[in-house]
């Protein structure tokens, strides 16, 4: 008997989330005791939770202060919690970041620094950079937000606007060994990318970072594009000898996350295939895309035999045009987009979801769709393409009942997409 499509997707979600769970993670990466002092610090959306789960797990003396999001978290004894704003910076994040940084400063080559980092470490640890206040800094994450550049892109610009980022955490905990463990919310995998990499540094430049600026058509504050022009933008790089030593270890990604939701849809008779864990682009776009996929193997039996279950992860963009906009984040508006498509499609079901629990800036995760979506939408009064040109995906599937409101997980490694085919 085939399963009721939306309980499937749910466990599908639920499987991904269990497969990036911090404590049996951080369980297989627990670096050795050094001879010194054990120092965590670290920021992002699962924050609470890593140090939650280190803690428990270390069998040593430890001391130090993780930054997570506002809202609930996980309980610690010994490394403290602060928390700060996402997606906008705050006065708390700058409080947070000033912590960091003085809980790593006078160190010995024989004291660890233990970095968590996962996704959203960058607006949770603003550090504008002398000359520039916290208003410069949320200047440049709304103009970020807003231009539609991809997360690899955004954080780019971000790292040369910090005191904090783009490794200059680790290079202020010199001459200590730092290991970094992190839960990646970026297409790729890429360290240095997540959180904008506060313990990890990268080969790109400012020059990188005003070429993005002019190629996204961003507007900056004037004191901040006089600092990128400046020696003073100079991130650390790579070879820096205060590195040498260092360890970084990806103990969660989207691949993984998408392959145990896979596992989970065999265990149930559906197969399942992956398009991808690194899917980007602007949100409506792959929302179309992935219908074309949903539509072609529900009326024709290809590119799959159906039943299946197809999934995607990565991070699409929303590039927001003019002053108007409603509520919603990208994986609402990608399944807006999606729902639009498979309007009178019979078999297609869908969830989009990020992985943390929030999508955007509202309390779901994402939402649900098939083939009646869009005419519960226009049932409620609502024009389902004013929504999606508005950017207000979240009061249209608020209106059609399809919201999907797990919760915040506690972990993050982006967006979550399933459909199945039936």
């Amino acid at each position: 008997m085939m399963p009721e499509p939306r309980p499937l997707l749910t466990s599908l979600f639920e499987a991904a989330v269990e497969a990036a769970d911090p404590l049996a993670a951080i369980r297989a990466h627990l670096p050795a005791r050094p001879k010194g002092r054990t120092i965590v610090v670290g920021a992002g959306k699962a924050a609470s939770q890593m140090a939650a789960a280190f803690e428990g797990l270390w069998d040593g003396p430890l001391e130090g202060a993780v930054v997570a999001r506002h809202g609930p978290i996980a309980a610690c004894e010994r490394i403290r919690i602060l928390q700060s704003a996402h997606p906008v910076p705050d006065e708390a994040g700058l409080a947070g970041s000033a912590e960091l940084l003085r809980l790593v400063q006078g160190l010995t080559p024989d004291d660890l620094v233990v970095a968590l980092i996962s996704g959203g470490g960058s607006s949770l640890l603003p550090a504008p950079p002398a000359g520039l206040s916290l208003q410069d800094e949320i200047a440049v994450n709304r103009a970020l937000l807003a231009s539609g550049a991809p997360i690899s892109a955004m954080n780019v610009v971000r790292k040369h606007v910090s005191r904090i980022k783009g490794g200059r955490l680790a290079l202020a905990a010199a001459p200590a060994k730092v290991v970094s463990l992190i839960v990646s919310d970026v297409p790729g995998d890429n360290p240095a990318f997540v959180a904008s990499g506060p313990t990890i540094p990268d080969l790109s430049t400012a020059a990188d970072a005003l070429a993005i600026v002019e190629r996204y058509r961003m507007e900056l504050p004037e004191a901040v594009m006089r600092h990128l022009n400046s020696s003073e933008a100079a991130a650390p790089r790579p070879d820096h000898a205060a590195f040498a030593g260092h360890q970084r270890h990806i103990i969660a990604s989207a691949s993984v996350s998408l392959e145990a939701a896979a596992a989970k849809a065999r265990q149930q008779g559906i197969e399942a295939v992956i398009l991808s864990d690194a899917i980007e682009g602007e949100a409506a776009d792959i929302g179309r895309m992935h219908a074309a996929i949903a539509c072609e193997t529900a009326l024709r039996n290809r590119p799959f035999q159906k039943p299946v279950a197809i999934l995607s992860g990565g991070e699409t963009t929303v590039t927001i045009s003019g002053n108007t906009y409603g509520k919603g984040g990208r994986n609402s508006e990608f399944l807006l987009s999606f729902a639009l498509d498979i309007e009178d499609v019979d078999g297609i079901h869908a969830l989009a979801a990020d992985t943390d629990g929030i999508d955007g800036s509202e309390d779901n995760a994402g939402a649900f769709a098939d083939a009646g979506t869009v005419t519960r939408v226009r049932a409620a009064g609502g024009d389902p393409r004013d929504y999606l040109a508005r950017h207000d995906a979240w009061s249209a599937f608020h209106a059609s009942g399809d919201l999907f409101i797990p919760g915040p997980t506690g972990t993050n490694v982006n967006d979550f997409r399933a459909m199945l085919i039936v």
